[in-house]
């Protein structure tokens, strides 16, 4: 989330009365109304990087909007070795359907570095959230006086089972589990809520820029702009399909004359992304430019500057950079999965695909028609501001958060 300086020179940032001009007045009261009501809480948030990927780039706008709202918020990353971080990858993968051979050594890794992890962490607040598998074990280390709620990013609508069976019973450990969509919903005891993340307008990667902070930014990455701009913006990560984009991509230049731009980092919870990214990089060429880099001004410019912008997913949560380009008025090809089908209604503010050969369609299309692109990105921005904008993000979690303040305090004055 980025800071800025008021009129005065001092350090801000971004409060939920700058969202006034975008969801109204009422919308802001009684949203700050919500957070009074908390008290003196004290949240703390858990995940297991500062940076790569959606999980990251909502934490880092959300923890700084309760603060700045009263709610005191915090966030803490969990330390761990190579080997904890390949696992957890391979179990980040098996939760979305992929194969795992969880083996003894492997969850005695996991289940060490979670209790280290505990160890150093000292969690005394009032409510806490675990976010994805990495920090999960965590709850067994701790004497709870408060409610742990474990927030779950990918898709989970066909998990491994036998990987889920490992897991579930740390699950049902949780007061409350939060998932992005209701067909994520899991077999469980424990209450489970639905939550779909949002954007920061005000960050770097959202913000409105010149044409020639645009220019800039293109300019210093060595991006040719006399070709229309197919881009993707993603993780470098199977799931997000870089091969099938690069594939529908050179059966679109046959027929149309556009560039490809992959740009995407490796998280440093995911040691697979190094070795994707090589992969991906042995199929540039003049026309197919593959960058890894961690530029949230390079994004916002490459998703405002871009003719066309893919995200063309096998699995997806929920998928941010469809969101982030929306919000920017582009024309927006994403894969018919997970989230991605909640915020895209198909011909209407952008295009869902099955296939590569549809996506290639889609490119063709919206290179040719350019009105098209903006009417569809006109659309896209308007679905972003209404349904996907932090503040309902943050609404959302105030209330849940409330309504276990409520059952907690009654709890407790019951036990007095």
């Amino acid at each position: 989330m980025a800071s800025s300086t008021d009129d005065a020179g001092a350090m801000r940032v971004a409060a939920v009365e700058d969202y006034e001009p975008l969801i109204g007045a009422e919308a802001v009261d009684r949203l700050l109304g919500k957070v009074r009501r908390l008290g003196d809480m004290h949240v703390l948030n858990v995940n297991s990087t500062y940076y790569g990927g959606g999980v990251a780039e909502i934490l880092s706008s959300m923890t700084l909007l309760m603060n700045s709202a009263g709610l005191k918020t915090g966030w803490r990353v969990i330390q761990g070795r190579p080997d904890f971080f390949s696992i957890t990858k391979k179990m980040h993968n098996a939760l979305q359907g992929g194969d795992i051979n969880m083996t003894e050594l492997k969850t005695r890794i996991y289940e060490e570095v979670a209790y280290e992890n505990a160890v150093r962490n000292h969690i005394d607040h009032d409510l806490v959230i675990v976010h994805d598998p990495q920090p999960l074990p965590l709850i067994r280390h701790y004497r709870r006086k408060a409610p742990w709620i474990w927030r779950c990013h990918v898709d989970m609508s066909r998990p491994n089972p036998d990987l889920w069976d490992y897991l579930a019973p740390m699950v049902e450990a949780y007061d409350a589990v939060v998932l992005s969509l209701p067909e994520y919903a899991q077999k469980l005891e424990t209450p489970q809520r639905f939550i779909a993340p949002a954007i920061n307008p005000f960050s770097t990667t959202n913000k409105p820029l010149s044409e020639d902070e645009i220019d800039e930014r293109l300019v210093h990455y060595g991006i040719p702009t006399d070709l229309p701009l197919v881009v993707q913006v993603s993780r470098f990560d199977r799931w997000k399909d870089p091969h099938g984009v690069i594939e529908a991509f050179k059966l679109a230049r046959r027929q149309v004359d556009c560039r490809l731009v992959l740009v995407g980092n490796v998280a440093t919870d995911d040691p697979e992304g190094q070795e994707v990214f090589a992969s991906v990089c042995g199929s540039a060429d003049d026309r197919i430019q593959v960058l890894s880099v961690q530029d949230s001004a390079l994004v916002n410019a490459l998703q405002r500057r871009a003719a066309v912008v893919l995200q063309k997913s096998l699995r997806e949560g929920f998928g941010l950079t469809v969101t982030e380009a929306m919000w920017k008025g582009a024309a927006v090809v994403g894969g018919r999965v997970g989230g991605i089908r909640r915020q895209i209604e198909d011909g209407v503010n952008g295009f869902l695909v099955d296939t590569v050969e549809q996506a290639a369609e889609r490119i063709v299309q919206l290179v040719r028609d350019p009105d098209l692109a903006i009417r569809l990105g006109a659309a896209a921005q308007e679905t972003v501001r209404t349904r996907f904008l932090m503040t309902r993000l943050m609404e959302e979690w105030v209330d849940l958060i409330g309504s276990f303040r409520t059952e907690f305090h009654l709890q407790g004055a019951a036990g007095a």
